[in-house]
């Protein structure tokens, strides 16, 4: 797009714009004539997907900000509206985190929806992730919107969308409702019906704290020890978001008497003043959760991102030292935990993950008579697999995750549920405590039993649009040089998920190796990186001890990373981004 079109669009944008701010801060860059910054801010749309669309705050259509907001509340509802026919009747639930403008945008987005006619079900406070996601189902709505950037960085907004099912979209409704956002005219444009009028008209209802007393039960009953603790201590971070007056709630009713939060961290504040990025897994995110589980001597720690839809665990390690879990590592142990713990009903107990987390939950599901299903990464695809195999199959959906410290536990919700886990995997510690172990000599237990699986994850970053392509090259360079060995490792075996079959075509290669093994390359689809997963097993000798076997576990992986980096490398991979 060249210099005149930018600005024409830049100008056109203005004057459809209905926040003060960001017409302020168009008309700044204007002045200055930045045209590397209009390009960024206009050279594309805001790409709404299967997850809605997050971004960075701030004027133009490729930003967070009033007019994206109303316009895309504007296309959803005529995409309900054409394909739901009782939407008028079943109205849309929404909620807000404590993010900057999330107030203004669930407005707009509530407003928007009742002046098409669609009744909105409005959080008034702040919300969780996971509570807007059960009072869909709960309320029977055709829809949930849920005003969040998750774990991004400050400076980032989002809008994320679920269908009445309650899990996250997927086509064809992703498509479905882009294409409508397209045809929507200018913001300036829209009718919105303020919150006093639709209230009036019935079409605004400002939701009560009784549909969160209906979630913290619904997770309460996802418990199997069910019996709290009284001696069992937990240190508790919200990352500065929204889960902090729910899991404590949550852990207090459920009988935990020893819960210390993270004081620094447990107010709301989108600014998330004591970190840079907002999530649990980044380098120095917990240092203030580890200050304070060892002020308090604490058993577990528990940890949010900001909408309390992912879940972070510590536990004691070796020599009393606080441990964190990976997430492969929390998934295998609350998977096992629900199948040989939890109490059956007669159907077929179902778990399920996605191809770039560990193997072992399969393993475990084949020795404990359950189903078991691998799907592509996201949420999304394991909420929405585990509805249908329920509906065609009558199975007993028990377990959901991804390595990316997500888990659904449970039909409570239909997306990860960062306050459910956290609960069930504090049920989970105080059985150990019980019964007269710990957490990580329960994860031996099972490790002595289904193998010792170690996991890794590199990462390459690649901007902009030639970075796009850099990336596309590396993954058909790999496709077309398929290797028989990585290193010591035989390949025994090539999956290629971009034709699709089983799964939804994915630009995904996955090697398998002899011996119980794997590593899977996928470009990401909200990041410009390549990513790669690696994963070996270990089987332990008898009597062996857990720590030597993880020690020469390691260190095969390593091994295992260098010879497929190798090969990456020859197959086009930059020594870039890592």
């Amino acid at each position: 797009m060249d210099a005149t079109a930018l600005k024409d669009r830049a100008e056109a944008w203005l004057r459809a714009d209905p926040d003060a701010d960001t017409v302020a801060e168009l008309r700044e860059v204007l002045a200055r004539g930045d045209l590397a910054d209009l390009a960024d801010r206009f050279a594309a749309d805001l790409e709404f997907g299967t997850a809605g669309m997050r971004g960075v705050l701030g004027a133009g259509s490729n930003r967070m900000n009033r007019a994206v907001v109303r316009r895309t509340s504007a296309g959803l509802a005529r995409y309900l509206k054409a394909t739901v026919p009782d939407v008028t009747r079943r109205g849309v639930v929404v909620g807000r985190d404590g993010r900057r403008l999330s107030a203004e945008f669930a407005e707009d987005t509530a407003s928007v929806l009742a002046a098409e006619g669609i009744p909105a079900h409005v959080f008034p406070g702040l919300v969780p992730t996971p509570l807007v996601a059960f009072a869909t189902l709960h309320l029977g709505a055709a829809a949930g919107v849920i005003v969040t950037a998750s774990h991004n960085p400050p400076e980032y907004n989002g809008y994320k969308v679920y269908w009445g099912n309650g899990a996250q979209i997927i086509p064809p409704h992703d498509k479905g409702i882009a294409a409508e956002i397209a045809r929507v005219g200018p913001a300036d444009q829209l009718r919105l019906l303020p919150p006093d009028a639709a209230r009036a008209q019935g079409l605004w209802t400002d939701l009560t704290d009784a549909i969160g007393e209906a979630y913290l039960e619904a997770i309460s009953r996802l418990r199997v020890h069910g019996r709290g603790s009284d001696a069992l201590r937990i240190v508790y971070t919200a990352m500065h978001g929204v889960g902090g007056v729910w899991m404590e709630r949550a852990l207090a009713r459920a009988g935990f008497r020893h819960v210390h939060p993270v004081a620094e961290q447990h107010q709301t504040d989108g600014t998330f003043p004591t970190v840079r990025f907002p999530n649990p897994e980044e380098p120095g995110a917990m240092d203030l959760s580890i200050a304070t589980a060892r002020r308090v001597d604490a058993d577990l720690v528990l940890a949010h991102d900001p909408d309390a839809d992912r879940l972070a665990v510590m536990v004691r390690g070796e020599e009393g030292a606080l441990r964190m879990l990976t997430g492969n590592e929390v998934g295998v142990l609350l998977g096992h935990y629900l199948l040989a713990e939890g109490r059956g009903d007669g159907r077929t107990p179902y778990v399920v993950t996605t191809i770039v987390s560990s193997t072992q939950l399969g393993d475990i599901a084949s020795q404990l008579g359950a189903a078991y299903d691998e799907v592509l990464t996201g949420f999304k695809w394991i909420a929405n697999r585990a509805i249908a195999r329920e509906r065609d199959e009558g199975v007993r959906f028990v377990f959901g995750y991804e390595e990316a410290i997500g888990y659904c536990v449970g039909t409570a919700t239909r997306d990860k549920d960062g306050i459910g886990a956290a609960l069930v995997f504090a049920d989970l510690a105080a059985w150990c405590e019980a019964n007269g172990k710990t957490v990580l000599g329960y994860l031996e237990e099972i490790q002595r039993v289904y193998g010792l699986y170690v996991s890794g994850q590199r990462n390459f970053t690649f901007p902009g649009a030639e970075g796009v392509q850099t990336m596309a090259r590396i993954m058909e360079s790999m496709r077309g040089a398929f290797p028989e060995r990585l290193g010591d490792w035989r390949v025994t075996r090539i999956l290629d998920y971009l034709p699709g079959g089983k799964l939804p075509p994915s630009n995904v290669l996955a090697f398998e190796v002899e011996g119980g093994g794997r590593v899977t390359a996928r470009p990401s689809g909200t990041e410009p990186k390549i990513k790669y997963y690696f994963e070996l097993k270990e089987t332990l000798a008898p009597g062996e001890p857990v720590r030597a076997a993880r020690v020469r576990a390691e260190a095969r992986l390593q091994q295992f990373i260098d010879a497929f980096l190798a090969f990456a490398r020859e197959r086009g991979q930059p020594e870039v981004g890592a």
